[in-house]
């Protein structure tokens, strides 16, 4: 593999793979610097470990988990109240439009930040989708490499999906106004894509997407996910009883919360299925959803392994995603996985489980009727999926990372 001297400076919003991509930089001894929102090693976050554990709420236990192990804290800047304001502007938006606001407020003012502070003598910038077009811009202008990742569909092709889903299902959420502030995102989006050398896509739907909205697509390197070894689990003989359908991220439209139900509803007597995340609906929704659904408000992720343990398949009919970290965990875990072409997953139909169309509950229903009553299939279908799991582990990941890096 080329090896890279480029020294990387990451700006990082949140804890995106537990950090995996300045980790990553650092072990092969290429992060020059790392800045982040809210971090548990840097500040008066350090101070929150003192808290016993019995009195802290799920909220606490999720910052305590911003934790980039392996990263030298003085290699890390953290801007600890932007993080708070930030984390406070999305909990008390009321509509996408108010989401979406607090997304450009964060990217401007994160990249704003990071300015102020300077790029350390890196010799590269590795972004994230909305949240780094004038820390490229910058960049650009001093003649340093830049590259950005597109963590998601872009935002266009998103809300027009979302938009699509409102009118299916007007009771799930609330009403879809007219977002304001799209235009601007996604015109942040597509100049950031101008101004990167390079556009790092974790599926090939991404890579559609950004050609679809103009972006180069020259420019534009496919680089599936990895997942560490705390999501590989024992084999073991499917469970007994009804087949055990688990679903992991927030319950709402873009990740196909509407077409769970429906094969719940249809799959009565034959499977139970249990969802694990944040609920966006509206309480009527909730009602009807939690008769049909095991509902599981978010978790930290030190408990996240014990339902991948519960499960006998993964399901995941977003409409819209990037590659959903979710799938490569349950691959790890041996769960034969159902989703759709959309959530960008990197299992084989009909190996380590089924792709079906977005939309197509029946398509769902008759994949996991097949499952329920053909458990040498779901044996099977599970050693494929830890067979699949190696190809993508954090190693692979880093391999893949550097070597684009290398070749920019």
């Amino acid at each position: 593999m080329k090896e890279t001297s480029e020294k990387w400076l990451v700006a990082l919003l949140g804890a995106r793979m537990h950090y995996a991509v300045p980790r990553i930089l650092h072990q092969a001894s290429l992060l020059q610097h790392l800045y982040t929102d809210i971090c548990a090693v840097k500040g008066w976050t350090k101070l929150i470990h003192a808290i016993p554990q019995s009195l802290q709420p799920s909220s606490l236990k999720r910052l305590l988990g911003r934790v980039p192990e392996g990263i030298p804290t003085d290699s890390i800047t953290a801007f600890n109240s932007f993080g708070l304001e930030y984390a406070r502007k999305l909990r008390q938006a009321r509509s996408p439009s108010e989401t979406t606001q607090a997304f450009l407020w964060a990217g401007q003012t994160f990249c704003q930040l990071i300015l102020k502070q300077g790029f350390c003598r890196a010799s590269g910038i590795y972004t994230f989708n909305t949240a780094g077009l004038e820390v490229l811009q910058s960049a650009r202008q001093q003649g340093l490499t830049t590259v950005t990742e597109q963590t998601i569909a872009p935002k266009a092709i998103e809300y027009q999906l979302l938009h699509e889903e409102y009118q299916a299902f007007p009771d799930w959420e609330s009403p879809l106004e007219e977002d304001p502030f799209l235009l601007e995102l996604s015109a942040r989006e597509k100049e950031e894509w101008s101004t990167a050398d390079i556009i790092l896509c974790g599926s090939e739907f991404v890579r559609e997407g950004i050609i679809a909205c103009g972006g180069a697509a020259q420019r534009c390197k496919i680089l599936p996910y990895g997942v560490d070894s705390r999501f590989l689990l024992p084999e073991h003989l499917p469970h007994t009883g009804l087949l055990r359908v688990l679903t992991i991220g927030g319950v709402g439209l873009r990740k196909g919360s509407p077409y769970v139900l429906a094969a719940a509803q249809k799959l009565q007597g034959l499977a139970t299925f249990r969802m694990v995340g944040p609920l966006a609906i509206q309480p009527e929704m909730k009602s009807v959803l939690a008769s049909h659904v095991e509902l599981t408000d978010t978790v930290p992720r030190s408990e996240i392994l014990n339902h991948y343990a519960w499960a006998d398949v993964f399901l995941l009919p977003s409409i819209c995603e990037g590659s959903a970290t979710v799938v490569y965990e349950a691959l790890a875990a041996g769960l034969p996985v159902i989703c759709t072409p959309n959530a960008g997953s990197v299992i084989r139909d009909g190996k380590e489980g089924f792709i079906v169309p977005i939309r197509n509950h029946d398509a769902i229903s008759d994949k996991l009727e097949l499952l329920a009553v053909n458990p040498e299939l779901r044996i099977e279908m599970s050693k494929n999926a830890r067979q699949r799991a190696n190809e993508f582990t954090l190693d692979a990941y880093k391999k893949r990372l550097l070597e684009i890096l290398a070749n920019i």
